[in-house]
């Protein structure tokens, strides 16, 4: 049986940032992981599961090492962001109206998760139980113990980044709150007639919004790019029935022209829900991420909320540590929950409100809305205040 400081359970972005924030501290870490991440080559295709990292969380990546490498791979810059329901009301946000020089990258999350197993592997206090999974957790006042497939582990905290389906979660007895949306969003890969470009948009519709996400590289036809499609579940169902050739003609009937000729790489789609849990600490068990909270994607901002909990918890435990107190005590841990609750429901709301504003048919919410969108890119006073600042927060600024 093995002692460890700290004991992650899930080896995705946020666990493997979680692990190496920590280690940083000169903490003893576990990580368990069922898969370790796929070796990259550039003639691998693009994936379709991208993130909008912002530039927050670049700056963590860089922090812990990983950022320099996932460049090297490849990524792609946004400078603008581009939202619309209307053509007359649309609404542009960019870097320079922040004096940044870009809002953030679209980037692959298994790149940056291979990105951040690689320094994990360069850390001497990083142990990798890998593949292995959790089978049972238990706490006393003391330490917990978790049993995995082939090992036994004892800790003075266990982090459960292990996604929306915690196991930790689970075995700790957290409860949940949440609702399903009632629709599913599509993922769709495809060659765009239009070069690499520096912007993001998304149209709204009352079935939800169309996003297009730039993706580096340049194809025969020009470039690549993502495209996100909201819709009802049974629509979406439909969608990703058809063969590439037809998807790529309803994708054409329902994207804005902007979007340009384009040819299908490849699909995928999952159910849009909302869940947080009821606490985030348990004695010595925190969640972070997944874990502890889903957010409609509609503005990419699930990782890099899940990013910010990594940082906060870096932070109350460095805090701890320099003030001589127990870092793994109980009323320690709990200020990581009062940093982030708040914040954490407050985007997810935020979200639930843009999501239920756009999706309402009532002719009076939607010119008031399209009013809004025109008000806040035409008016100076709006632009330089509301507009920028909204702009700062979601990057992390």
């Amino acid at each position: 049986m093995e002692h460890f400081d700290c004991v992650v359970v899930g080896g995705g972005m946020v666990g493997a940032a979680s692990a190496l924030t920590l280690a940083q501290l000169g903490l003893q870490v576990a990580l368990v992981e069922k898969f370790s991440p796929e070796d990259f080559s550039t003639e691998q295709a693009l994936d379709l599961r991208v993130s909008a990292i912002s530039l927050a969380s670049q700056n963590l990546l860089s922090q812990v090492g990983a950022w320099q490498q996932v460049q090297q791979w490849r990524t792609c810059p946004y400078k603008r962001l581009g939202v619309w329901e209307h053509e007359s009301a649309y609404t542009e946000f960019n870097a320079d109206d922040i004096e940044q020089s870009h809002l953030g990258h679209i980037v692959e999350n298994r790149l940056i998760q291979l990105a951040l197993w690689q320094q994990i592997n360069t850390m001497s206090n990083i142990h990798t139980f890998c593949p292995e999974s959790l089978i049972s957790l238990e706490q006393d006042n003391n330490k917990a113990t978790l049993t995995l497939t082939n090992s036994t582990l004892t800790a003075n905290l266990v982090i459960g980044a292990d996604g929306a389906q915690s196991k930790v979660r689970e075995m700790s007895a957290i409860g949940m709150t949440g609702w399903d949306y009632q629709q599913s969003a599509m993922l769709i890969n495809v060659e765009t007639s239009m070069c690499q470009q520096d912007i993001t948009w998304q149209q709204f519709f009352e079935t939800g919004p169309v996003a297009f996400l730039p993706l580096p590289g340049q194809s025969t036809l020009g470039g690549y790019a993502s495209l996100v499609w909201y819709h009802q579940r049974d629509e979406i169902t439909r969608l990703a029935s058809l063969s590439n050739l037809q998807l790529q003609q309803e994708i054409m009937k329902s994207f804005p022209k902007r979007l340009g000729d384009i040819k299908v790489l490849g699909k995928g789609d999952f159910p849009l829900t909302r869940r947080h849990a009821n606490t985030y600490q348990k004695k010595h068990v925190l969640l972070l991420g997944d874990a502890a909270h889903t957010i409609n994607p509609m503005a990419g901002q699930g990782v890099n909320l899940g990013f910010k909990d990594v940082l906060a918890l870096q932070h109350v435990i460095a805090e701890a540590i320099g003030n001589g107190e127990v870092w793994h005590d109980e009323s320690v841990l709990a200020r990581y929950e009062k940093m982030r609750r708040k914040e954490n429901l407050l985007m997810m709301s935020t979200m639930d409100a843009l999501y239920a504003s756009f999706s309402h048919p009532s002719p009076l919410i939607k010119a008031a809305r399209n009013i809004a969108l025109l008000a806040v890119n035409k008016v100076p006073f709006l632009n330089s205040t509301i507009k920028n600042k909204a702009l700062a927060y979601a990057c992390g600024l």
